[in-house]
Parts: C-alpha cells; sequence; structure tokens
C-alpha cells in the first residue's frame, strides 16, 4: 500500500489507575484469576492467570465517532478504517488551559471536509 507520508502512531500505552481526564475513572488492570489461585481450583500441575480489565471507552487516545456526541450517530463498527487513515490532516489548538469547551467556531476557519481533525489542547502533557 502506498501512502502520502508516514505514520505516527498517537496512542499512549494503557496502565492501571492511568488519569486520561479528570471526573472519569481510571482504568482498573488486575488479575481476574491469579496463578497462585487458580492451582486450588484446577488438577495438580496446573496454573494459569487471567487478566481483567475495566475502563471507561474514552480511555487514553481514541478514534472518535459521531455516536459519541449524538445518539444516531454512527459508531466505530459501522465506519470502515478507510475513514480514518491516509487522510489529510488539519490540527487545530485549542489550549484546555485557555479554554475548555471545543466549538464549531474553532473550525471557521479550517476546510475540514474529508480530512482528519486532530483538536491539539496540550492535555498530551499529562
Amino acid at each position: 500500500m502506498e501512502t502520502k507520508g508516514k505514520w505516527i502512531d498517537l496512542s499512549h500505552t494503557i496502565h492501571d489507575g492511568l488519569i486520561t481526564y479528570k471526573g472519569l475513572p481510571a482504568p482498573i488492570i488486575c488479575d481476574y484469576l491469579s496463578r497462585e489461585e487458580s492451582k486450588k481450583i484446577y488438577g495438580e500441575g496446573t496454573e494459569f492467570q487471567i487478566g481483567k480489565i475495566e475502563m471507561v471507552a474514552n480511555t487514553g487516545t481514541y478514534i472518535d465517532c459521531p455516536f459519541h456526541r449524538f445518539a444516531h450517530g454512527k459508531d466505530f463498527t459501522e465506519m470502515g478504517l478507510e475513514h480514518f487513515a491516509d487522510l489529510d490532516a488539519v490540527v487545530v489548538s485549542v489550549p484546555y488551559k485557555e479554554n475548555l469547551k471545543i466549538t464549531e467556531a474553532h473550525l471557521d476557519s479550517y476546510d475540514i471536509n474529508n480530512r482528519a481533525v486532530l483538536f491539539h489542547t496540550g492535555w498530551d502533557q499529562h
């Protein structure tokens, strides 16, 4: 596949206790069944670990879809990957220290049709 430029991974490693946004619960990553506990349940010589992850869907860096804001909007399962890859992009700066609300007015001077819109808020420092 030929690309227009280089791919940049914007994801963050999710770990137990990661604060992603004030007021949202941090992920819980732990054992559902530890190796020690599995030894007590299964036959001799059998041990394993089953992990448990509990988190809100907005944890870390994620792809946002219309359903996030609009009840009848498409969610990620209804959108093909072609909507999210190899797109021209527009970066809109809305520093969180100056404004916590992103509105349509922030997009007035940008052509966003068929482009990825990346909001740079500065929250990445956290």
